[in-house]
């Protein structure tokens, strides 16, 4: 018998950047697929796990800077891995690097990541995946341990590998991250990468030469002091995941943590920044 869907039509105004951060909350409250409209976008959630109340408490209806309305109704279920095929495109990233799906033409590119994504976010569509593979693609990973915290896909510490890295640690605290990484690692003949399920308690006792943190800015500076506990020195930290406007408060925070910004990117609002340890990890 087939589930029953219900089917959501966000209505958002502005579009940008606020459309994303809607999809990452209504993920985190069991939301299963999305797919982007020019007023903003369709959610799709099985009703036997839908809860009323379940986006009362999501920030970006209560956010002023934002209007959101929908409408739902019942839908059959939906064969999500067609409706994805669809609407994926290859992505190539500085002319060097290029995320495709398995069922695409092999890239003529330099490096290649082949990501599967299902629920997980990192296909490289998104700004803050495209400006980190750019800062990876610009980063000496030869030799190097790297950690890839909030991982998604698993495609930065695949990438990482795939430019020389002697060692990648994935983490992610969501259960289908977790898993979708380990497939997307296998699928791309991966040696080198271990993927974990948790969060940043579980860096105790590592040491790593180039951190990368795509996640949003409260989780960030919550676990920076453990990002630069676990940097060697003259290791090199990449944070993205927020907007121009939270550049100060992660570079206050990074400054008191002896980590020395050196470089930024900006797409669509999105940011990335490059900060280099200048202290020894204790």
């Amino acid at each position: 018998m087939s589930a029953i869907y219900l089917e959501f039509d966000f209505k958002v105004s502005p579009k940008t950047p606020f459309t994303d951060i809607l999809m990452a909350e209504l993920g985190s409250v069991g939301f299963e697929s999305f797919e982007e409209t020019e007023e903003g976008l369709m959610g799709y959630i099985q009703k036997e796990f839908w809860n009323e109340n379940a986006l009362q408490d999501l920030y970006s209806f209560e956010n002023p800077l934002v209007e959101i309305s929908y409408e739902q109704r019942e839908v059959e279920q939906v064969n999500w891995n067609e409706e994805w095929e669809k609407n994926f495109d290859p992505i190539v990233v500085d002319g060097r690097c290029t995320v495709r799906a398995p069922f695409h033409e092999k890239a003529t590119t330099e490096y290649e990541v082949i990501i599967e994504p299902k629920m997980s976010f990192g296909t490289g569509h998104h700004e803050t995946t495209h400006m980190m593979i750019q800062l990876l693609l610009d980063t000496d990973l030869k030799e190097k341990d790297v950690l890839d915290m909030g991982c998604g896909t698993g495609v930065l510490a695949i990438l990482a590998e795939k430019l020389g890295a002697r060692h990648a640690d994935a983490i992610d605290i969501d259960r289908w991250c977790y898993e979708n990484s380990l497939e997307n690692v296998e699928r791309n003949s991966c040696r080198n990468i271990d993927v974990y399920e948790g969060d940043a308690n579980l860096l105790e006792g590592k040491e790593y030469d180039v951190v990368i943190a795509n996640i949003n800015r409260n989780i960030l500076l919550q676990d920076l002091e453990k990002y630069a506990a676990v940097l060697r020195k003259g290791g090199v930290l990449l944070l993205s995941g927020f907007y121009e406007d939270d550049i100060p408060i992660l570079k206050e925070k990074c400054s008191s943590l002896k980590l020395n910004f050196t470089q930024k990117l900006e797409k669509n609002l999105w940011v990335a920044l490059k900060f280099l340890n200048l202290r020894q990890i204790h």
